[in-house]
Order: C-alpha cells, then structure tokens, then sequence
C-alpha cells in the first residue's frame, strides 16, 4: 500500500516546550489509522501540522508524493487534506446548507455548482433533512456530523478527524463509526484522533500511540491495547486484565 502521508523526523517546540518529538508516521492510502495517546502526548499539534497551520520547526511532511512542509493551509486544502476540529467550528448564525457551500467553494468556483455539492455531501452525511436550519440550532451530535461535512465538501483526499466521536451517546457515536465507515468506502483516507478506546479500537486500521511527543508504539488495534507501554502510558490497567 503507498503512504498517502508522511511525516519524517518532524519536531514541533514552543520555545522551551516540546510538543512533537522526531515523529514519523506514514497513512497508506484507503486506510483508516488512529492517533490516540494521553492529553498532552502532541496529537493536536500534529494535526496542526498536518492540515498547515503551522510549519514544524524541523523535519518534513510530504502528502500525496508533494513536500507540503511549508505549504500553508489553504493551499494543502487545495491539494486535498480535509479536516474536522475538536472544538466545532460551525457558522452559527448560517444555515446547515450555507456552512457546507463554504467548503464546497474550495472546489467549485461557481455558487450553482456550490450548491449542489454541498447537497449531495448533506445527504451522504444524513444531514439533508437540516439544511434550511441554523447550525445553531443542532444537537451535539448533528454539529459533528456538519464539521465532517464541510470537510467532505472539500473533496479530500485525506480526512482529518479530530474527536468526532467524542462526547456521543453510544448510539450517535455508532451512527459516527459508521459515517467514517462510508467515508473510507467512498475512497477518502481517514487519520482520526479518538480517546473512546472502545469505539474507536475495533474502527480503525493500525493505531499510532504518542506519549510525551513520540511516537510510543504503532500496530494492529488488537496488538496496540496490549502492548504494556501503552497500558502504563494511557489505558490504564483495566486494559491489562485479560490481555
């Protein structure tokens, strides 16, 4: 499987703070990986680095056979990575329709054509039947669903996850187990950051634990929750019975 995204020895400090540490991962394409680890272990930092917010002070990103390292964010959007915030970025004085013709413009130039993505995206989403109300006035859940809308309206290569899952009931969070499922089924990569262990373990592809910045381990689900770094590191010794 050829890597859809690289990272390679990338270090990210502020001043005297290290928040990623020599990290290099690989995402093939068509996969569906997990970036899990403690609060504080560089996820949202790397993400951060992944979509262009920020440069890394040192090492390489490189997506779809590009050096993006230096790329700003609009320009990787442009090149088709998507990504979802962990605090929801609605427009909440817009319509469901209006927040998702805002991501379908970073394709399609024309607003018929906007439009009529945008649409489409909601149905694919099960959003079709809120487009004409205020984001608002969503429930939680449905808030989520509309950040993974208006990332999908950007025709992405890779999707970039961050929490989606988080904070659901467990029937919402299946209902968003089985939208990153179709997701992938449509030909997307997904990178997610997800802390729901239950949810997210049986989901994705390979996991890839940070701890303290670093890479700690990275492997198949089932490997990763008993590997007794991982366990000391985030899970807890919950996960270390009957392992």
């Amino acid at each position: 499987m050829s890597a859809l995204l690289e990272t390679r020895g990338v270090w990210q400090r502020f001043g005297g703070l290290i928040a990623n540490s020599d990290v290099s991962i690989s995402v093939g394409r068509g996969e569906i990986v997990g970036l899990i680890g403690p609060n504080g272990a560089g996820k949202s930092t790397l993400f951060n680095l992944i979509a262009g917010v920020l440069p890394p002070t040192q090492g390489s990103i490189r997506f779809d056979g590009e050096d993006v390292t230096h790329m700003p964010a609009a320009e990787r959007c442009q090149r088709g990575i998507g990504r979802t915030f962990q605090v929801v970025k609605s427009f909440e004085t817009m319509t469901v329709i209006d927040n998702v013709i805002v991501g379908a413009l970073v394709r399609n130039t024309v607003m018929r054509e906007a439009r009529r993505k945008a649409h489409e995206v909601l149905e694919f989403t099960g959003l079709a039947a809120r487009a004409d109300v205020l984001a608002s006035d969503l429930v939680p859940a449905e808030k989520r669903r509309l950040e993974v809308a208006r990332a999908l309206a950007t025709e992405p290569k890779l999707l970039l996850l961050d929490e989606v899952l988080t904070g659901l009931t467990p029937t919402e969070a299946q209902t968003g187990v089985a939208l990153v499922r179709k997701v992938r089924d449509a030909g997307i990569t997904v990178l997610m950051v997800e802390h729901v262990m239950e949810i997210v373990m049986p989901l994705v592809d390979r996991a890839i634990v940070l701890d303290l910045g670093k890479v700690l381990v990275e492997g198949k689900p089932a490997d990763v929750v008993r590997d007794p770094k991982v366990i000391k590191a985030y899970l807890g010794d919950r996960h270390a019975v009957g392992a």
